[in-house]
């Protein structure tokens, strides 16, 4: 696979001062081309930068640069309805000292100069709104995409070689990719050619908001890592709000929980409507850890992923430790082993009772 996309690397030289927090006089520069296709001019030493919208803090820590953040969006300090379900606050709490950019999804350009950052990170945004808020800051703005561990794995990787480039460590998108693409691997290598797997639903999956039983994902990576049955994979959405009457009539063998929806979760399976299924009739019903806030946290698709090969091919893996695996997995991405600081938030990986 391609690490990254092509990128224009010209040294020059800029002979005025643009603003606060711009390239400053006679400065040296690299002309680099982001992901939005758009040329941008960033100073060849970044000490200061910026992520904001969905992922791009998270994909900062991937690469080791939390330390140059100098403010962060106020969303990513919310401790509420989830918001604390991000491994790389935990594993960074001085993330939280920094003074706020503005809200979600944007920030505000006004808070966000007094930051003086040296770079903007922006994923989730279009030329458009990329060019206008550097206009308005006169500070470089280079447009990310987030990706996913499944059809857009590549526009993940682009951007952390992306971001390599633009901060001097391209060694470390390279050791990113290759530490997820090995987990991966290592999953599939598993649970291939084990056979009949039991039937899976996921429900409780975060969406805009914490939802209930019937909030699933039909592609659902950190079961399909494992060569699961997902019973929901028919209906051909990323996410997808299902019919009670659909998820007693799949009657799967096991029900996931993602912690994110757990409350609401179990107070729909406990309401005596879904008894008939085989996974509530067994008591085979099982918590997992909430993988989506402010987008995808990947280290937690991939420890979900060895929690559910335990449960789901337990006579093939009687010392898998998923915990273990899950901290190994945040150290190496988040740079701490914050597993238990998840676990005492969302209650971790466990046999639920309804």
């Amino acid at each position: 696979m391609r690490v990254g996309p092509p990128i224009m690397m010209t040294f020059i030289l800029v002979s005025t001062i643009l603003g606060a927090g711009c390239i400053d006089d006679e400065q040296e520069t690299v002309e680099i081309t982001d992901m939005l296709g758009r040329t941008v001019k960033v100073p060849s030493k970044v000490d200061s930068i910026i992520g904001i919208e969905a992922g791009a803090l998270r994909l900062i820590v991937y690469m080791q640069h939390s330390d140059k953040v100098v403010g962060i969006e106020e969303n990513e300090k919310s401790t509420g309805a989830g918001g604390s379900a991000k491994p790389y606050i935990f594993a960074n709490p001085d993330l939280l000292e920094l003074p706020t950019i503005g809200p979600m999804h944007g920030g505000d350009a006004e808070l966000i100069v007094a930051r003086k950052p040296d770079v903007i990170f922006w994923t989730s945004t279009d030329v458009t709104k990329a060019d206008d808020l550097q206009a308005k800051t006169m500070i470089p703005v280079v447009g990310l995409n987030y990706g996913d561990l499944n059809k857009n794995r590549e526009d993940l990787y682009d951007s952390l070689s992306l971001i390599g480039e633009i901060m001097g460590n391209p060694e470390r998108a390279r050791e990113v990719q290759n530490f997820l693409e090995g987990r991966i691997e290592l999953l599939d290598n598993m649970t291939r050619e084990l056979p009949n797997p039991p039937s899976c639903y996921v429900g409780g999956i975060g969406y805009r908001g914490a939802h209930g039983v019937l909030s699933t994902e039909p592609a659902y990576s950190s079961l399909k890592f494992v060569n699961g049955n997902n019973v929901a994979s028919s209906v051909g959405m990323e996410h997808a709000f299902i019919d009670k009457e659909k998820l007693i009539e799949w009657n799967p063998e096991l029900i996931l929980i993602d912690g994110g929806g757990l409350g609401f979760s179990l107070e729909d399976l406990g309401d005596g409507s879904y008894d008939s299924i085989d996974a509530v009739r067994d008591g085979n019903i099982h918590g997992v850890l909430p993988y989506n806030w402010y987008t995808t946290n990947f280290g937690t698709v991939l420890g979900n992923s060895f929690y559910i090969a335990s449960v789901i091919y337990p006579e093939s893996f009687p010392e898998l430790d998923p915990v273990e695996e899950t901290d190994d997995i945040y150290e190496f991405l988040v740079g701490a082993r914050v597993y238990a600081d998840m676990a005492e938030e969302f209650g971790g990986f466990r046999k639920l009772d309804v």
